[in-house]
């Protein structure tokens, strides 16, 4: 059994069982993830989890158990029981790279094949790109807001583990410096970090006691959590245990602000210029901006972050836009979609700043200067294409992107999309 088993729908299988009785499994069909709009308040989205996906498509199988328990509970028949027990994709994938920003519309994955293959797919495409891409959004905005500064991701415990696993690795790819997650350090090569929780502060006799065990341990380049009783008098023990070369103190609660300030201040008067403070505790994009102005050196996110800062997915969906060459389209009201397989270029000015993304359905946008083809092969004949870019390679590319934008594309107010969507093409 993989990973991936049964990562399907009910009505995923519904199609696929009735398909394959009237004879049109094996039309040739072209399913496309987009999004209609971005969550309340972004301005960019963040494509995310393409790395994670395509493993799990290679690896997607429908095991003897699997198979069985189908069958057992009467949700597919012989004939559907038996095409799934030799299921491999074969089809296609093109997409937008990871670490990509879209926008409305945005054509960010492109999967080809026949109908049968592609539709079992979708769950496990939505449900994988909608959750990292709605936690690398996010994470982008509190690296923007953190304005060079570190951000360490310490969500584990708000969220489901292999959650935590992925949103660590989204994380990551938005920016973060480091992570607590220790399978995300061993699975992705993401550089960990940590120090100790209130409880080991409150095992000791006194604070000193455990500030002296942690540091004897683990050295003087350690992180000491302050806070357990009275911030002032826990920086002086800090202090006074691991003397003014102690790389930094960590506080979790109270109006940071405020406590940012003294304790810098506190810190000087001890000689312990080069100790960094790092505040933590329930910190967004918006209480990481409003710190900007105090001498913080890195913070910690956990909920905000994995639970995508208000916006928990990415609002992505997988639709049907071509059968056997032939453009399909969905009217329904405020649900429309747009025929055709799509391709898209993002438009710039000579500087490098984004002006425009272009999007055209049956066809391809008139090249210009200064145009960037957004869609790459990702896969071909179900397998992984080489040459893939690696999470760091993702990485800086997200890096470059932002850069690219217009600034009021970074601002955290409401406001329309960073880069306007022109399309063209198809039938609506």
């Amino acid at each position: 059994m993989t990973s991936s088993a049964l990562l399907t729908d009910h009505y995923e299988l519904t199609m696929l069982s009735a398909a394959l009785r009237d004879g049109t499994a094996d039309r040739r069909c072209v399913f496309e993830v987009f999004a209609r709009r971005l969550p309340i308040g972004r301005r960019y989205g963040v494509v995310a989890g393409t790395g994670r996906l395509l493993d799990l498509i290679a690896d997607f199988r429908f095991g003897a158990d699997e198979v069985d328990f189908l069958r057992g509970r009467g949700i597919v028949d012989d004939l559907t029981a038996d095409w799934l027990s030799n299921y491999r994709f074969s089809g296609d994938v093109d997409g937008y790279a990871e670490g990509e920003l879209f926008f409305p519309a945005s054509p960010i994955l492109t999967v080809s094949g026949t109908f049968a293959e592609c539709v079992v797919l979708e769950t496990l495409i939505l449900s994988v790109l909608n959750h990292d891409s709605a936690i690398a959004a996010a994470a982008a905005r509190m690296v923007t807001a953190a304005r060079g500064r570190a951000v360490i991701e310490m969500g584990s415990r708000r969220t489901q583990e292999e959650a935590a696993v992925a949103a660590a690795r989204a994380a990551y790819l938005a920016g973060f410096a480091f992570t607590s997650n220790l399978e995300a350090g061993r699975r992705y090569d993401i550089p960990t970090t940590g120090t100790a929780a209130h409880a080991f502060t409150l095992l000791h006799d006194s604070e000193p006691a455990a500030f002296a065990s942690q540091v004897a341990t683990l050295g003087k380049q350690t992180t000491l959590l302050v806070d357990t009783y009275d911030i002032a008098q826990g920086i002086r023990n800090a202090i006074a245990v691991a003397g003014p070369d102690l790389r930094a103190v960590r506080i979790d609660s109270g109006d940071l602000s405020v406590l940012a300030s003294e304790s810098r201040a506190l810190l000087d008067s001890l000689g312990a210029t080069d100790t960094q403070i790092v505040v933590s505790g329930d910190l967004d994009e918006y209480a990481i901006a409003a710190l900007a102005a105090e001498p913080v050196d890195a913070y910690g996110a956990g909920t905000a972050v994995v639970v995508g800062s208000g916006a928990p997915t990415a609002g992505l969906v997988y639709k049907l836009v071509e059968v056997d060459g032939r453009p399909v389209v969905k009217r329904s009201e405020n649900k429309g979609t747009v025929g055709g397989r799509k391709t898209a270029v993002r438009r710039h000015k000579p500087t490098g700043t984004a002006v425009e993304e272009v999007i055209v359905s049956l066809g391809t946008p008139e090249p210009q200067p200064h145009d960037r083809v957004l869609q790459r092969p990702l896969v071909r004949a179900g397998a992984k294409v080489d040459g893939l870019p690696s999470l760091a390679d993702s990485r800086e590319h997200l890096r470059q992107c932002l850069i690219s934008i217009p600034w009021e594309g970074l601002k955290l107010s409401a406001g329309d999309p960073a880069v306007p969507v022109i399309m063209s093409g198809g039938t609506a």
